[in-house]
């Protein structure tokens, strides 16, 4: 699976980093995806749960 990231569409919620922190991460001082880390739903449910919209699948 993949995902994008929209930064400026990003509000810095920080829902994805504390809902899934194996997969969404913040390493030296940038936003890290590693989708491979979870499940398809649990990534799915997070990306869902975005309150700014700024993460989607793309496949």
């Amino acid at each position: 699976m993949k995902i994008q990231w929209d930064k400026q569409k990003c509000s810095h919620s920080g829902n994805c980093v504390k809902s899934l922190p194996e997969v969404f991460k913040v390493v030296d001082g940038q936003f890290v995806i590693e989708p491979d880390k979870a499940t398809d739903a649990e990534v799915v449910k997070v990306i869902n749960q975005c309150p700014s919209g700024a993460l989607k699948r793309v496949d």
